[in-house]
């Protein structure tokens, strides 16, 4: 009868652990393995229902032109410190595969969404799918189905963006640019009216970054094209059988968005800036559920042209990563709202190094079970070379601000 106590009050205990330190701010980070001179980017971090860690990114000698390169991934089991070997998740034979993300839909299925690059640009990317039933365990995940997401745009996809080429060109007319953004800008504008109605362009060059969303059974998945400087979200109600496009949110530099869902429905996507300054994370919202999207504005966080993530918490609050600068990606923060977004008044660094000290990007957000967060991330520009990193901490630790 004690021994029954004993080990119901230690359970009791472990259940109790993460509640009665979730006011104690804590943080912790590590290398999830050694430096090397290969690349090594673009990670994508997700949680087993047991409390495992599960991530992937590309690694290789390259990015887009090197054939070398492949989606690798690695574990952390639950109450460990130390990360499982790497293994393979990912490759096509003398074919770059990039920019890999992960969703867990609402039967436990992993899927895991990449590109194979076929002719060494980004806009020649075909977007693929893994899928497993079999993902919990140690190792590799056993991939049970695979195959290509076919994107058809369509005819409406060439109207919203003929629709929306004056208004674009208005406000170019009105920046105050160079005469070189100015050029460059009046070039893409020239160059998306033509790839607009090119079907082989149009249905090629769609990539992911951030986590994908369930939003009910429905399944989104944000994807963005190098090429048109935009994005769109691909749409799936049927289990990832089939997919088709939302209307893009075209901004001229918007991409890799990541979604965040308010309580009223409203979807925000939040997206990298890759077109002329100022240089600001750019946004976008939708009312009906991803099918339709709002012009993309500017915010007022900073963005040196690289890679975000937005989530929400269970306690409300919403959490941003990215890098807080116009220029250069040495410094990587966290901010916290309060008001679904709107405002982002705390900020707390997970890296701070001087100018060309190091590069900290593209990075992974989410929050596990016992409602710790999790981040990893790019980690350039070492000694030794590159490699991903893991950040453990919790929203106290965030609210605590810089010290």
């Amino acid at each position: 009868m004690m021994i029954r106590l004993l080990f119901a009050l230690g359970l009791l205990a472990g259940l109790m652990r993460p509640l009665a330190g979730a006011n104690t701010p804590f943080h912790s980070a590590e290398l999830i393995f050694p430096p090397e001179p290969w690349h090594n980017h673009a990670s994508c971090v997700v949680e087993t229902r047991r409390g495992d860690l599960l991530v992937c990114w590309f690694h290789g000698s390259g990015e887009r032109k090197a054939d070398d390169v492949r989606v690798e991934g690695a574990r952390l089991a639950r109450g460990s410190s130390k990360w499982s070997p790497r293994f393979l998740l990912a490759d096509t034979p003398e074919y770059p595969d990039c920019n890999p993300c992960f969703l867990i839909d609402d039967r436990n299925r992993l899927w895991l969404f990449h590109t194979t690059i076929l002719a060494h640009t980004w806009e020649s990317a075909l977007l693929k799918f893994h899928r497993s039933e079999s993902w919990e365990g140690s190792g590799a995940p056993r991939w049970t189905k695979e195959g290509v997401v076919h994107l058809s745009p369509g005819a409406s996809f060439a109207n919203t963006i003929s629709n929306t080429l004056p208004v674009l060109a208005a406000s170019a007319a009105a920046a105050n640019w160079s005469t070189e953004t100015r050029r460059e800008v009046d070039e893409y504008l020239v160059a998306m009216q033509r790839h607009a109605t090119n079907q082989l362009y149009n249905r090629l060059g769609w990539m992911p970054r951030a986590h994908a969303t369930l939003l009910g059974k429905r399944i989104l998945l944000p994807l963005y094209h190098d090429g048109f400087s935009f994005s769109l979200i691909g749409i799936s109600d049927d289990g990832g059988d089939t997919w088709r496009c939302s209307q893009p949110m075209i901004g001229g530099g918007n991409i890799q968005p990541s979604l965040t869902v308010r309580r009223d429905g409203t979807i925000v996507a939040w997206m990298r800036d890759n077109g002329p300054p100022p240089k600001r994370v750019l946004a976008s919202e939708s009312r009906d559920r991803g099918e339709t999207w709002s012009p993309v504005v500017d915010t007022a966080l900073p963005n040196p042209g690289s890679g975000v993530e937005a989530i929400v918490l269970r306690s409300g609050s919403w959490v941003f990563i990215g890098n807080d600068t116009e220029n250069g990606r040495h410094s990587l923060a966290l901010w916290l709202s309060t008001d679904e977004g709107r405002t982002w008044p705390v900020k707390r660094h997970l890296e701070l190094a001087a100018p060309g000290k190091g590069s900290f990007s593209y990075p992974s957000l989410m929050q596990a079970r016992d409602g710790t967060l999790h981040a990893t991330y790019s980690s350039q520009g070492m000694p030794g070379g590159s490699s991903i990193r893991h950040a453990h901490f919790n929203e106290a630790w965030i609210l605590a601000g810089d010290r």
